[in-house]
């Protein structure tokens, strides 16, 4: 530390490190992002910095690591990815919407992990990891589900990648690129593989999720969703990757966190409840005594209402907009907005959401009720993937809240 004329205290690029409880480059990472501001020696030795400054943000740092925040009882988490403010989202500022609606999924990927545009961008899987996977999920039994399959395909290109432990930015975007198409291709395909060229990840994954040979409309369509639906601030599975990723778990590991969050019913069935919830109003004609059932037996009706937003979903809006255009939609379409309209009539004050929006397209091109989980899990990775390279420039294990403990007090004899 020195002192400056003025009574500054400066500290080096080291002691500021040291401070904070993080590696010299994330110091920079700070910088870059605004939180600290550097000086250059005179002499040209390097940076420093201002001690009170840094002190200030390594007191922000352990409240944050402290966990529930006093104001809200909510554990808060500092991220530059997703922004959720008045019924719209946006990714790095910009709107998600118009993001998902002008750009691909890989597109969308790029600029979440990078904040760059990256036009053309394409992904591809490594013939070594991507044998490897699809290996590993034919061994699973057939009642296996897509998360299932999932979970063992990303274990496999793990174990494939050996530079697996390696988190610099440069190594993690790299595996990112050769997972998420990997999880891809190690899904068994069920539908006509012949791209015509059409390299784009949306194409592979329609063949994985119907028979039906696919229209550029429809393709569009879950190119669309895919990319809506790439991240959402710290849903439960996201926060699970940052806990992960906190402890410098490698990025497969992380990404297997949030697919283990995604296995639970209150997160990631959300689409397959919907999907059957519209065969069932097509098959009776109606909406009306399929949500009665459902009210009687005390369940939510699902596909209805997010927590996150007082109007519609903006992505179930882009969904249908684009969904209106489809012919073979139509008939699904019509079921989810009679689903709707009779909620509304009782006062339910709740509007469609993303969930219902992707099991029209589920139904409609008749894939099965867990495509949409399949959807939702691989556009996430995306999300995740951006979740973890923050999370790796911040103190590690700083998501270590306290136990608040209510067993009985010691000491007791023992059993």
């Amino acid at each position: 530390m020195n002192e400056q004329a003025d009574g500054e205290r400066r500290l080096t690029t080291r002691q500021a490190a040291e401070a904070l409880g993080v590696k010299p480059a994330t110091v920079y990472a700070y910088v870059s992002r605004g939180q600290l501001t550097s000086r250059r020696d005179a002499v040209g030795r390097g940076s420093s910095f201002d001690a009170r400054e840094v002190e200030a943000l390594a007191r922000r740092n352990r409240r944050e690591a402290a966990g529930p925040a006093a104001a809200s009882g909510e554990l808060s988490v500092r991220t530059s990815l997703t922004l959720i403010e008045d019924d719209r989202y946006y990714f790095r500022g910009v709107d998600a919407v118009e993001l998902a609606s002008r750009h691909r999924y890989e597109e969308v990927a790029e600029w979440l992990w990078t904040g760059k545009p990256a036009p053309g961008a394409r992904f591809t899987a490594p013939p070594e990891a991507l044998a490897a996977a699809r290996r590993s999920v034919a061994a699973l039994p057939e009642h296996s589900g897509p998360v299932d399959r999932l979970r063992v395909a990303v274990a496999a290109a793990a174990v494939a990648d050996p530079l697996r432990f390696d988190l610099s930015e440069t190594a993690v975007l790299g595996s990112a690129r050769c997972l998420i198409p990997t999880l891809v291709g190690a899904l068994p395909e069920v539908g006509p593989a012949q791209w015509g060229g059409d390299t784009r990840l949306a194409r592979r994954l329609w063949s994985r999720l119907t028979p039906q040979e696919p229209d550029p409309d429809a393709l569009a369509v879950l190119d669309l969703a895919l990319a809506l639906l790439a991240d959402h601030d710290l849903a439960a599975s996201t926060l699970a990757v940052r806990v992960a990723a906190s402890a410098r778990a490698h990025p497969y590991a992380a990404v297997s966190a949030g697919l283990g969050a995604l296995e639970g019913p209150l997160h990631g069935a959300a689409g397959r409840l919907a999907h059957t919830m519209l065969v069932e109003v097509l098959e009776r004609g109606g909406a009306a005594p399929v949500v009665a059932e459902y009210l009687r037996a005390g369940r939510r009706v699902p596909g209805l209402g997010h927590r996150l937003y007082r109007g519609q979903d903006p992505r179930a809006e882009a969904l249908f907009a684009r969904l209106e255009q489809l012919p073979q939609a139509s008939r699904a379409l019509g079921a989810a907005r009679d689903v709707a309209e009779v909620m509304a009539r009782h006062g339910g004050g709740l509007y469609p959401n993303v969930d219902l929006a992707v099991a029209v397209l589920t139904v409609s091109y008749a894939m099965p009720a867990e495509a949409g989980e399949t959807v939702f899990a691989v556009s996430r990775t995306a999300g995740w993937i951006a979740h973890a390279l923050e999370e790796y420039q911040e103190r590690p294990l700083r998501m270590r809240p306290s136990g608040h403990y209510t067993g009985p007090r010691p000491p007791r004899p023992l059993p």
